[in-house]
């Protein structure tokens, strides 16, 4: 009984240790540093987001098969200044700050490809005062 009863909670212990082990190597940031602050801030984010759709712009992401990431724009003004931050949403951190060429009419590509795997993809769009962010997942 001593044996199963010890092999039976080390079986337990082994797999929480392996799963633990997972979760946080799999875990690639923080997502707000204090949590109380970010919750002060919801409404003013929730603003933000009631002006950005009252904008009216909109883009499309995708990925070419050698790799480039080409963005099209839809009722966004000539003037308007886009940046773009790819990262990995799981396993190593990776951050690449993605240069973009072309124009708000034509679209705009990548200069280098962005390595295999699953990537997120933020992007901001500034004209002015007015402000469009989003994040697209790529794979």
């Amino acid at each position: 009984m001593a044996i199963i009863m010890v092999g039976g909670f080390g079986i337990v212990i082994a797999v929480n240790l392996f799963m633990a082990t997972l979760a946080v190597g799999g875990f690639s940031g923080v997502v707000v540093k204090n949590s109380y602050v970010a919750s002060q801030q919801f409404n003013g984010w929730l603003e933000q987001t009631e002006a950005q759709k009252a904008l009216g712009w909109d883009i499309a992401v995708s990925r070419a098969d050698n790799g480039t990431v080409s963005v099209t724009m839809q009722d966004v003004p000539q003037t308007a200044d886009l940046t773009a931050i790819a990262r990995r949403p799981l396993g190593e951190p990776d951050r690449r700050e993605i240069v973009l060429t072309g124009d708000s009419v034509a679209g705009f590509r990548s200069m280098k490809p962005l390595p295999e795997g699953r990537w997120l993809l933020r992007i901001s769009v500034t004209d002015g005062e007015d402000e469009w962010r989003s994040e697209s997942e790529l794979q």
